[in-house]
């Protein structure tokens, strides 16, 4: 294993700031039963540790209303429906909609590798291909949402699914509505000690399995020759091998690593994913009113993502997300007091140039922050730190910073990813979020399984 950090883990890593401890990149985990299945396959003996969550999110409004979504579909009915007089049988018959999608389109989609035909011969597969239909591809994710609620904030809480994979939810199809079958309908979960668990873990693992890591190893090419993968070169070293996996984001792959000859201009071209802006905080003093996972929303959220995958400015009324692992994992923060992860969604940084308006950013945070609380959040602020998209780059290659490669803002961009093989180069594979079937750690799983079966079967 090759990583040119000197860490494991990628944007799943953590970052510690005094006696502050914060998880740097992801902070949900759902599918917890694909790293149990690699613990099982392993035969690694220490088990993987975590909780489900009661409580999923608190959502503000700039009006003051207060929704907080409870793990329970039946509770979040019926908070939405005293709170947003929304009908509780509506919303129990949209994520019924949103379970339709999920168990549809997992084994016709989620599971298996869209580039071989021979994966569409399952009777799961052509069942799904029948409802196709019925999938919503020629809907947006919001055109959906309007439909079935009356609402507009209960159209926003469910938009903002959309930004789960950096997507539009104007333009995605509502196929991805099914992500909210994930939080709610399989369950959203903390590892015990905090998301960067997951990396550690998995570390671990492979180490008991034989895995040797190389840290500091920056792969410069993936040498091929007549169509066929001969090895990598890092660090001005060859090594030789007839099977490479790559997990890097495409983008970086084909124009540092993979030969020009190679070049897929049609992927190339596809519209990024978003980014972000994170602001590392340890707070002197706790807030009742918040919760692990909290949304502070734009008054203007379609003129928001407009500008997200229009221009290279992020919007100056953002909604601003706000994790606190310190309510669950007590010793990421002194007594009394809390880490704060604040991210806003920004524009990739496609110009890879570094950034200039996270001062007049901070200061939009701020405002908002203050102005929902009710609070002078500035004076509460004794540890800081950021993370923005050009930053992101450096550390992960992904380019602009785009957090999951190719966006899927339109019906057909999510089947489009590029599959886990390569179509020309005889032993050359890939796994991770810029490809099939897409970015957060489930999907990385998912596409790291899909990745092995292939392996297996081409090399068995």
């Amino acid at each position: 294993m090759f990583e040119k950090n000197d860490y494991p883990g990628g944007k799943l890593s953590e970052l510690k700031l005094g006696p502050y401890r914060f998880d740097k990149g992801p902070s949900l985990l759902t599918l917890p039963q694909l790293i149990d299945d690699l613990t099982a396959l392993s035969g690694f003996k220490e088990k993987f540790k975590y909780k489900q969550l009661d409580h999923l999110t608190t959502y503000f409004f700039a009006d003051g209303t207060v929704i907080k979504a409870s793990s329970s579909i039946d509770e979040f009915a019926k908070e939405i429906a005293e709170k947003l007089n929304e009908k509780e049988e509506v919303v129990k018959a949209y994520f019924e909609k949103c379970r339709f999608y999920y168990t549809t389109t997992f084994d016709l989609f989620l599971n298996q590798s869209l580039g071989k035909i021979s994966g569409f011969m399952t009777t799961g597969t052509l069942k799904g291909l029948m409802r196709a239909p019925r999938l919503g591809l020629f809907q947006s994710m919001h055109e959906q949402n309007k439909k079935a609620f009356s609402n507009p904030k209960t159209v926003q809480i469910f938009d903002r699914y959309a930004t789960y994979n950096g997507s539009n939810p104007y333009a995605a199809p509502a196929l991805l509505n099914q992500i909210q079958h994930l939080e709610f309908g399989l369950g959203a979960y903390l590892p015990e000690k905090g998301m960067h668990d997951i990396t550690a873990y998995l570390y671990k693992m492979a180490l008991h399995i034989g895995v040797e890591f190389k840290f500091n190893e920056k792969v410069e090419q993936i040498n091929t020759l007549q169509n066929k993968t001969l090895g990598l070169t890092s660090n001005g070293t060859f090594h030789a091998s007839d099977l490479v996996v790559c997990n890097a984001d495409m983008h970086y792959a084909y124009t540092k690593l993979i030969p020009i000859a190679y070049f897929p201009k049609k992927l190339m071209k596809q519209e990024k994913s978003s980014s972000a802006y994170v602001f590392y905080w340890g707070i002197n003093r706790q807030f009742e009113e918040l919760g692990l996972h909290n949304i502070l929303f734009s008054d203007q959220y379609l003129e928001e993502f407009q500008q997200l995958f229009s221009s290279d400015q992020p919007f100056n009324d953002p909604t601003v997300y706000i994790n606190i692992t310190s309510k669950v994992c007590a010793n990421d923060a002194p007594q009394g007091h809390e880490n704060w992860f604040v991210m806003i969604n920004v524009p990739h940084n496609a110009k890879q140039d570094k950034i200039v308006y996270g001062a007049e950013l901070r200061k939009q945070v701020i405002r908002k922050i203050n102005a929902m609380l009710k609070t002078d959040i500035e004076n509460c602020i004794v540890e800081e730190a950021v993370l923005d998209p050009f930053m992101i780059e450096q550390q992960t290659s992904s380019f602009g910073g785009s957090l999951y490669g190719n966006a899927s803002n339109n019906k057909f961009a999510a089947f489009l990813r590029h599959h886990n093989f390569h179509s020309k180069i005889k032993g050359l594979y890939f796994s991770g979020g810029s490809v099939h079937p897409g970015g957060g750690i489930p999907l990385c799983l998912l596409s790291a399984k899909i990745t092995s079966t292939l392996i297996a079967k081409d090399y068995a």
